[in-house]
């Protein structure tokens, strides 16, 4: 039987990266999924990185499936909370149920000293990170009350919501505010059984950080940077000699504070960071 077998989870920024990972790493373990990501592009941000895709929702739902699991996927942005609670609605509808969460939709917005930070970035960046959390957990909470079988509710920070991080104000604001979203939710729910952590990674191998933009944030100097010639920087940041973690480490991550095995771990900032913060 699977760590998380009979359950059904909740993916946000599901289509691609850490989101499609969680979900993938979760159905291995038994659990079928409801999955929501924008899917669209987003004002700004094609200067960063590209955005996920209908196709790439498709391919998370293709993966799934392949698994042997259920998986209902919707279109929504954490933005617009009533759309994202008629996707999550929806799912539960088909599956029956839902038991964990994942908060996982995010945007990492960078390069900027914080007085040069545009108005609309900011507000981008904190409507996405900040305010989408709350918006799945706003959705999701009273489903787990009215289950009465508690649950587990696992937020994705970073490494930048436990320490300052130059020239990404915008997002490192966001992940601290996950935090304080985290331990309150820790306290307010633990009558209902109902747990709810952070994971803090380091860079993960994601289209959001393996891109040029991001590359160049560490090397100013060089016009178009390789993932070869960042690598060494990034392995510079961390204590352990890696430059960046893979999506499945933080899947594992997600996958332990949703099982069982953290029956008793609730208001935990969970680093996947290979030493980053000790630096």
């Amino acid at each position: 039987m699977g760590r998380v077998e009979g359950k059904v989870a909740f993916i946000t920024g599901a289509a691609r990266g850490q989101g499609r990972s969680h979900a993938l790493r979760l159905a291995e373990e038994g659990a079928d999924i409801i999955a929501v990501d924008i899917c669209e592009p987003l004002p700004g941000m094609d200067r960063y990185y590209e955005g996920a895709t209908d196709e790439d929702l498709a391919e998370t739902v293709k993966q799934v499936e392949a698994l042997d699991r259920r998986i209902v996927a919707r279109k929504a942005d954490v933005r617009d909370f009533n759309g994202l609670r008629s996707a999550l609605d929806e799912g539960v509808a088909e599956l029956g149920h839902v038991d964990i969460v994942s908060a996982n939709a995010g945007i990492f917005a960078f390069g900027d000293q914080t007085h040069a930070v545009s108005e609309d970035e900011w507000q981008l960046v904190t409507d996405i990170n900040q305010t989408g959390v709350w918006h799945t957990a706003k959705a999701v909470i009273p489903h787990l009350i009215d289950q009465g079988t508690g649950g587990s509710i696992v937020l994705t920070s970073s490494t930048a919501g436990l320490k300052g991080t130059p020239n990404v104000a915008a997002y490192t604001a966001s992940k601290h505010a996950v935090v304080g979203i985290m331990r309150t939710l820790a306290l307010e729910l633990a009558p209902h059984r109902i747990r709810v952590n952070t994971v803090h990674p380091t860079g993960v191998a994601t289209d959001m950080i393996l891109n040029e933009a991001t590359f160049r944030l560490f090397m100013p100097d060089v016009e178009h940077p390789t993932q070869e010639q960042a690598a060494p920087i990034f392995e510079s940041t961390n204590a352990l000699p890696v430059p960046w973690v893979e999506p499945v480490d933080i899947s594992n991550a997600v996958l332990f504070l949703a099982s069982d095995e953290a029956r008793y771990v609730t208001g935990t900032e969970l680093k996947v960071d290979a030493g980053y913060t000790l630096k």
